[in-house]
């Protein structure tokens, strides 16, 4: 049976009643541990976070693309530069939004703007997002350039190779993908066709008939990465792919050893985004016995208390 983190680290303490000043995010969060509820799951977060570090764990992060899309972007990029990062899977929209907002910005809004009224001029909502239709003709002539640069070296390429092109020609602190490529953490990205650069490998290929991308062509280094750990570790943000794709090839090493979740799925529909952990353990994607921490929040609000605690 799966033990909880919590099990461990929390049996039967006290609550307690959170300090009316504190100086600083990590003074607030040791006093959530015994708060109760998300905020006592948040300290549980964190203390694990900090064990797969001092156990040498090789550190997944996964995590999808509409987090890019908000300032949530540098604390991503933060995570990789400062060495809580050894593996990237994502979707292929974050590399969309990285790639973009190196040199455009993105708005707020609302969530109840009128759609149509933003359609007719030229924006699209991501929650209380909005994006200028023109940040993708951008994307679009960025994308040639980096297609190109790849098809020189041959015709069928990997979506790690694309990462890796971006994060080259980027110069911005606060890209994941420039982060990753400096520190040389590679990025997996096994969903990369269903973004806004899966439709310019379509643009592309009408020009050359060869090029296309083989999502398989990662599998042979992500399951040596994972083969070869001593440990593994996962920091899994929101679900669907990224969430899978992570906990599903650590199957070849009989699962995870630690799990860190951030969800505001619900289990009850069957759904991978909203299972739990102990779920993963019947498939063998989790060890048995692993430490897991799962927070029920959403990423913008949880993961800056997070990362600035660490």
């Amino acid at each position: 049976m799966l033990k909880r983190f919590s099990n461990i680290m929390l049996l039967m303490q006290e609550v307690k009643d959170l300090p009316q000043e504190c100086e600083s995010i990590r003074e607030l969060t040791e006093n959530m541990g015994s708060t109760g509820f998300q905020a006592t799951h948040i300290k549980e977060a964190i203390e694990l976070i900090k064990r797969m570090k001092q156990e040498n764990a090789t550190i997944f992060l996964s995590f999808t693309s509409n987090i890019i899309a908000t300032g949530l972007r540098s604390i991503i990029a933060g995570m990789v530069k400062k060495g809580y990062v050894d593996v990237i899977i994502t979707t292929g929209g974050s590399l969309d939004h990285d790639f973009i907002r190196t040199e455009k910005n993105y708005f707020i809004s609302s969530f109840d703007e009128d759609d149509e009224k933003l359609r007719g001029k030229g924006f699209n909502r991501l929650g209380n997002v909005l994006i200028p239709n023109d940040r993708y003709m951008f994307l679009e002539k960025k994308m040639k350039e980096v297609f190109t640069a790849l098809e020189e070296e041959g015709p069928v390429v990997a979506p790690s190779d694309i990462a890796k092109e971006i994060g080259k020609r980027i110069k911005d602190e606060n890209s994941f993908l420039y982060q990753a490529y400096k520190g040389e953490i590679p990025v997996f990205s096994p969903g990369i066709t269903d973004s806004a650069i899966g439709l310019q490998t379509y643009f592309f290929k009408q020009m050359k008939e060869d090029f296309g991308i083989d999502v398989t062509k990662d599998m042979k280094n992500l399951a040596e990465i994972v083969l070869n750990a001593k440990k593994t570790g996962g920091i899994i943000i929101g679900g669907g792919i990224s969430k899978h794709h992570t906990i599903g090839v650590n199957l070849l090493r009989d699962g995870m050893d630690y799990a860190v979740y951030l969800t505001t799925a619900s289990s009850w529909d069957g759904s991978l985004s909203g299972a739990h952990a102990k779920e993963a353990v019947s498939w063998g994607k989790i060890k048995k016995g692993a430490r897991c921490a799962t927070v029920h929040g959403e990423a913008t609000t949880v993961l800056p208390l997070i990362y600035y605690s660490l």
